[in-house]
């Protein structure tokens, strides 16, 4: 099976964020994934949040990667700093503190690793599962075909020192009347 792969270099200035936006909707379209498609959009919300947290905690420039091929579409942002990405409790009001959490609802699996002196943040959305929820959603399927996720979460890949971390979130039977 080929795996096509495409990057982007994006500069340490957010609105880099609105041009990595643009590219990954063309790269997109390029793939056959049409921009009026939902996972499409699940693709840029999550491409963007992974950009800003590189660009905004890091003060770095970074890198955006896509693969396509296999079963799903796999992002990944790799920068130079080697702080490991943590979650925030965004309260209220708070403008930031949720990226990580919606990269955890919206994946069907995320992780990072350590690449060099930096590291690597990367997540993985399976399309013929997005594909059976979205039908599910749009009340085209039945009421089991979105329960096929994941059953585990967050693992660490390799826990004697926590330099890679791998999160499959919990998802829920879904039920539709």
């Amino acid at each position: 099976m080929q795996v096509l792969q495409v990057q982007l270099e994006v500069g340490a200035d957010p609105a880099e964020v609105g041009r990595a936006r643009r590219w990954a909707r063309s790269r997109l379209a390029g793939s056959g994934i049409g921009d009026d498609e939902p996972l499409a959009e699940t693709l840029i919300l999550l491409i963007s949040e992974l950009v800003t947290n590189a660009v905004v905690h890091t003060g770095c420039p970074a890198v955006l990667r896509m693969l396509f091929g296999g079963p799903g579409v796999r992002v990944e942002v790799a920068d130079a700093s080697d702080r490991a990405p943590a979650r925030r409790q965004a309260c209220g009001e708070d403008t930031g503190g949720r990226g990580l959490e919606l990269v955890d609802g919206l994946a069907d699996r995320w992780g990072w690793q350590r690449e060099g002196a930096g590291k690597r943040i990367w997540c993985e959305i399976d399309r013929a599962r997005k594909a059976e929820s979205d039908a599910a959603t749009s009340g085209a399927a039945t009421s089991g075909a979105a329960t096929s996720g994941a059953s585990a979460s967050g693992a660490s890949a390799d826990a004697s020192c926590c330099t890679s971390e791998v999160h499959t979130p919990v998802r829920e039977p879904r039920v539709y009347l």
